[in-house]
């Protein structure tokens, strides 16, 4: 008998199946085949699971066997997933009141069996329902008492769905840095899990955000790789959603034909996947482009089209059921909470009246308690006294530290400065000496009254004073430049020539080692952008960080040296590049880079792989927080036993 209910079982799923391609479902009135069990529930519930994305009809009428089903031999996980995909077969071809009423009685089930992961799942389902109806703070209420379910950091595709729907919503209320981190993770955690489908949709979702902040080209790779994706497993859902962004990114790039021709293919491609809200925002994309066009007919068609699947998405009347769902599960959430309420007040007064019961044994011990408290606070008071003291002290050992890593560049600096000084001050020297030899000789002339000779001698002299001059200037650059850098920032942003500070802070540093190591050299390569122009920073802030940065690219190169001997040539690159509003820094060195278990600990206060004595550790999270405070950003690349890159990213305007 179970053999023919299974048979018969598959039969009717794969009529429902085939049902779906192009034609409209017929919906059994029920499995006339008994005795039921849930292996049947769940072998519906895994069929629908995987058509409510590509066929929302069809899953529609699995499921609803399936609760029926599920409601008669009482099995509570399938009627909860069963409403679970229900919900979302409805969200997609947009029905959202049914999908709030499906996931809000999910919800109650969940709450009831305290079923903590699909009470977490069903909250997600609800937050992307009012993501979709652009109910953004409603959405993020729902969301984020997900992640709270499933914890700080995505694992799994279900936590890192939340989390890509949580930047989606951000992105909806403009927190774009918010959005960005969220669907950075989301992309990242994705990349690692089996589930293509959700890797397109956190690559496409990842795009629009890197096109919002103005980063036209990460946003194409994205867009790129999603559609890639999609082709390779035949995802037609998220085609016409990736063929969207595309065209509307070739709009704001005042391409109309690309942006046509994009919107043209993700308009067929919604169609077929029964995406309304797709067909709305595509509809009105191309009436956009066609009033650009000045193509009135196709302006008209696609206002038509766009009136039209607005009406059935957001009418009044699917307003109304939303809002009343809205008040319904306020009503419910203030029910509950009356209900704690007086729970809490009986609770009091249960316990008022075991106090009043016990109330004369605490009377005969209250007096030794409070001499015992009384020692205790003055115990606690001295310790108060102690712990801040030591606070202080601590407080005072930071700034000192502090100080101590400025005062170290300042004296890696100086070994520098005293070789860069040292050359124009030997030329003013030499040419001085020259100069008095040439000024007896045409004395001698002048007596002599060979004045062709004096004119001669006069030249030589005004050449090397000119010499003289000079490198009297240079020398003064190189105290002035020595000045701003020991002098304490004043914090002022000025236009500053990135490429002439990171220049003199190579030259600087390299010559300060070699001051103190003659043992020590290194091939130093520069490649500078001359398009990026002057860039408003601190100055003496920046150069700190760049001087910390090459310091710590010599220290490397200099470790491999010492370890493989003349078989390695030190090699350190310092490079600059105008990459949209942005610029970056980049100081590259072919040392032994940073072993895996220590690369997330490289920017933490105190934190360094120096011996004792030859680094403080805060010369990274100094340089981490002036980035920062400038707006920009400091990133690292290593690959163990190949060498590291610090990249630092400022923007070009404030």
């Amino acid at each position: 008998m179970k053999s023919l209910h299974g048979i018969l079982l598959v039969v009717i799923v794969t009529s429902l199946v085939l049902s779906g391609n192009g034609q409209k479902p017929v919906k059994p009135d029920r499995f006339e085949v008994n005795p039921i069990d849930s292996n049947q529930v769940n072998l519906l519930i895994e069929v629908a699971d995987r058509y409510y994305f590509t066929k929302p009809d069809s899953c529609l009428v699995l499921v609803q066997q399936a609760l029926v089903m599920a409601r008669e031999i009482n099995h509570m996980r399938g009627e909860l997933r069963a409403l679970n995909l229900a919900g979302e077969a409805h969200r997609v071809v947009g029905d959202y009141p049914q999908a709030l009423e499906m996931q809000f009685r999910a919800l109650d089930i969940a709450k009831k069996y305290r079923d903590k992961n699909r009470e977490g799942g069903t909250l997600g389902f609800i937050g992307f329902v009012y993501a979709d109806l652009k109910e953004y703070r409603q959405a993020l209420h729902y969301l984020l008492e997900t992640k709270k379910i499933y914890g700080g950091i995505p694992n799994s595709v279900s936590s890192t769905f939340n989390w890509s729907n949580i930047g989606y919503a951000y992105e909806g209320l403009n927190l774009l840095d918010s959005a960005l981190y969220y669907q950075q993770t989301a992309q990242t955690t994705s990349a690692a899990l089996p589930h293509k489908n959700l890797r397109i949709l956190t690559l496409t979702r990842l795009g629009v955000v890197y096109s919002r902040l103005g980063r036209p080209d990460e946003a194409l790779n994205c867009y790129h790789r999603a559609l890639q994706n999609t082709y390779e497993i035949g995802d037609r859902t998220n085609l016409a959603k990736i063929q969207t962004r595309i065209a509307q990114f070739y709009m704001a790039q005042n391409q109309q034909d690309s942006s046509i021709y994009y919107a043209r293919l993700a308009y067929t491609n919604a169609g077929f996947a029964f995406q309304k809200a797709e067909i709305l925002e595509i509809s009105n994309l191309l009436a956009q482009l066609f009033r650009n066009k000045k193509m009135s007919d196709s302006v008209i068609y696609y206002l038509d089209k766009a009136a039209t699947v607005k009406d059935s998405l957001f009418g009044p009347e699917k307003l109304r059921h939303v809002q009343l769902f809205a008040l319904q599960e306020q009503e419910k959430q203030q029910k509950v909470l009356q209900e704690q309420e007086q729970y809490k007040s009986r609770s009091k007064i249960l316990a008022l009246g075991v106090m009043l019961g016990f109330a004369l044994l605490i009377a005969s011990l209250l007096y030794r308690n409070i001499r015992h408290k009384q020692k205790i606070n003055v115990v606690l008071q001295q310790q108060k006294e102690e712990i801040q003291e030591t606070l202080m002290e601590l407080k005072t050992t930071q700034t000192q530290l502090i100080q101590s890593e400025k005062m170290a560049s300042l004296g890696e600096l100086t070994a520098g400065i005293a070789h860069e000084i040292q050359n124009p001050l030997n030329f003013i020297n030499n040419f001085s000496e020259v100069n008095k030899e040439l000024l007896n000789e045409m004395r001698e002339e002048i007596g002599k009254e060979n004045y062709i000779g004096v004119n001669i001698l006069s030249k030589d002299i005004e050449e090397n004073q000119e010499k003289i001059s000079n490198h009297g200037k240079r020398a003064d650059a190189i105290v002035k430049g020595m000045l701003q850098h020991s002098r304490t920032s004043s914090g002022a942003k000025e236009p500053t020539d990135i490429n002439t500070l990171a220049d003199e802070y190579l030259r600087l540093a390299y010559h300060g080692l070699r001051a103190k190591d003659k043992s020590f050299n290194a091939a130093l390569k520069t490649d500078f952008d001359e398009a990026i122009g002057k860039v408003n920073v601190v100055p003496q802030d920046i150069g700190r960080v760049i001087l910390n940065l090459i310091n710590n690219a010599f220290y490397a190169v200099d470790e491999k040296r010492k370890q493989n001997g003349h078989e390695y040539e030190p090699m350190v690159r310092t490079s600059t590049k105008k990459s949209g509003n942005m610029v970056l820094i980049s100081i590259k060195d072919n040392g032994n880079g940073i072993p895996a278990f220590i690369k997330d600990k490289i920017f933490q206060p105190f934190f360094t792989t120096k011996p004792a004595g030859q680094g403080t550790g805060l010369g990274l999270s100094l340089s981490y927080d002036i980035i920062k405070a400038h707006g920009g950003e400091l990133n690292m690349e290593t690959k163990d036993g190949e060498g590291s890159e610090f990249i630092i990213t400022l923007p070009i305007k404030d």
